[in-house]
């Protein structure tokens, strides 16, 4: 089965008269980390499932809960638990670099992950060491990247996220760092997921959507309000891109990305089940 998973915000209407979808279904997937509420639809004879990160588990029409909060694990362990074999990932970020300028989408190719104060691992009761030398799927990114190529889109090839705890954003002094530490894109929420996703030997490609330049990078003081306006202007962009790649996903067992526990697997042990 291969079954594609859309988290973010990805600027579909599910239910509106032009939408590409039918049959669109909510559900709440109850896990062992918590409950997380997703949709089911269909593209053509695709079905497809679709996860806001920031929705309340049990009323997802209020999408409220803050980076820190997110229950990342539940999320994750409840697209496996449905048969999930591969994400598409969008995340708001502020550009470290001055060239890209917000509404830059990038595919993300690595990352940095500073954050402290969340559950990063399913496996806390056991030593599972995963890959992550390159955390995002290649295959998946060549997805994303042919798909740009074909709407005739720019979507920057590579791209390495700082992922940071949250919720304030960062002080000038930490974007400097930053810089100095080669990150590109900074963020709250892609590390945690992205790690998770790996553990759950789920294929992931991240893509940022650039909302902001970075503190310090220009003169006046950074405001939620332009964050969430250069996201609505750029998500309907977003959501062609991940459309125009879902139509040739196809799941591949022998991807690294779904093979990233193996070698811990024994007749008494099975990692991802752990997870479901």
């Amino acid at each position: 089965m291969s079954l594609l998973a859309f988290i973010g915000g990805t600027g579909f209407d599910l239910r509106g008269a032009d939408s590409p979808f039918s049959s669109p279904s909510d559900s709440i997937i109850r896990t062992r980390f918590g409950p997380a509420s997703i949709t089911r639809a269909y593209l053509d004879a695709q079905e497809i499932v679709f996860l806001h990160r920031h929705a309340r588990p049990t009323a997802p029409d209020i999408k409220d809960v803050p980076p820190h909060r997110v229950n990342y694990r539940a999320n994750i362990a409840a697209l496996k638990t449905i048969g999930v074999t591969g994400i598409f990932a969008s995340s708001a970020v502020g550009s470290l670099r001055p060239d890209w300028k917000p509404g830059t989408l990038v595919c993300l190719d690595n990352f940095m992950d500073y954050t402290t104060n969340r559950s990063r691992t399913f496996f806390d009761e056991r030593a599972v060491h995963i890959d992550a030398t390159r955390p995002y799927c290649s295959d998946l990114r060549a997805l994303l990247l042919d798909a740009a190529s074909r709407e005739n889109m720019e979507l920057h090839d590579g791209g390495i996220y700082a992922g940071m705890d949250g919720p304030r954003f960062e002080t000038g002094a930490e974007i400097r760092a930053l810089r100095i530490l080669g990150a590109d894109v900074v963020g709250m929420t892609g590390t945690t997921e992205a790690t998770l996703a790996r553990e759950a030997e789920i294929s992931y490609a991240g893509v940022s959507i650039v909302t902001n330049l970075a503190a310090g990078l220009l003169e006046q003081p950074l405001t939620q309000e332009e964050v969430l306006d250069a996201m609505h202007t750029t998500l309907p962009k977003l959501g062609r891109l991940f459309l125009s790649a879902a139509r040739n996903y196809k799941d591949d067992l022998a991807r690294p990305s779904r093979r990233t526990t193996r070698e811990y697997a024994t007749k008494d042990f099975e990692p991802t089940a752990e997870i479901i």
